[in-house]
């Protein structure tokens, strides 16, 4: 007898720092009853963002430590926590501010539902960037991490984009610890090093709801650039 399919778990993680503006949408842009649950995790907001996406159905969780890092780990530590029957089998990572287009996770998941894959990367500079959607030091930034990784990990990333799929066994694996501003190239890095299956797929990107907390500012940019760049060094 054929054992019937059984669909994977799928969780969403959505840091969100000051996203009131654009958390809603996002989460309504997920697909209907593609994921278990959406999680948002509230990295120390001081707008009506946590109150926004409970309404919209999220699972509310609080980091008042400030870091994108930190708002990752909060999120997997809520799901290790969940019993084994209800535990999911694959994360995705995605940001609050309506960037992304969540109506794409279908795409993103296929490699992993597939067996392909144990990694998905949405990339931005695979697929449709609306005009002025990255900065220029986006757009430098993300070349030279990924010539720094493809230099000294052999690996082809063409991006760091934040939108992006992971079997939870891989990502318990990798052993994540960035707090802050290096967690993608982190677990890029890592995945490299233990050699794990990745694809990437091209996603479309448009321009933010709001102001980036990281690109839209000097301090911001200089801050991500040192340690993105830290980190690729400090794996090898």
């Amino acid at each position: 007898m054929a054992v019937p399919f059984s669909m994977p778990r799928i969780n969403v993680i959505i840091p969100a720092y000051n996203e009131e503006n654009s958390i809603a949408k996002v989460i309504s842009a997920i697909p209907a009853g593609l994921v278990d649950e959406v999680i948002v995790v509230n990295n120390n907001s001081t707008d009506r963002t946590a109150e926004i996406a409970q309404i919209a159905g999220a699972t509310v969780l609080h980091q008042p430590l400030a870091g994108y890092g930190n708002a990752c780990l909060k999120g997997i530590a809520y799901t290790l926590a969940k019993p084994a029957s209800s535990r999911p089998d694959i994360l995705v990572f995605l940001d609050g501010d309506y960037s992304d287009y969540p109506e794409e996770m279908p795409q993103i998941l296929q490699p992993i539902l597939a067996g392909k894959a144990d990694m998905v990367i949405g990339s931005r500079a695979l697929g449709n960037r609306q005009r002025g959607a990255m900065l220029p030091q986006q757009i430098f930034g993300n070349w030279l991490a990924t010539t720094l990784l493809r230099w000294l990990y052999g690996v082809k990333y063409t991006d760091l984009g934040p939108f992006r799929a992971i079997r939870m066994g891989t990502l318990l694996a990798l052993g994540m610890q960035d707090r802050n501003y290096g967690w993608t190239v982190e677990m890029q890095a890592k995945a490299a090093k233990q050699k794990v299956k990745y694809v990437e797929v091209p996603v479309s990107y448009r321009k933010r709801i709001g102001v980036s907390k990281v690109s839209g500012t000097v301090k911001g940019t200089v801050l991500a650039g040192y340690k993105i760049i830290f980190t690729i060094f400090k794996y090898l």
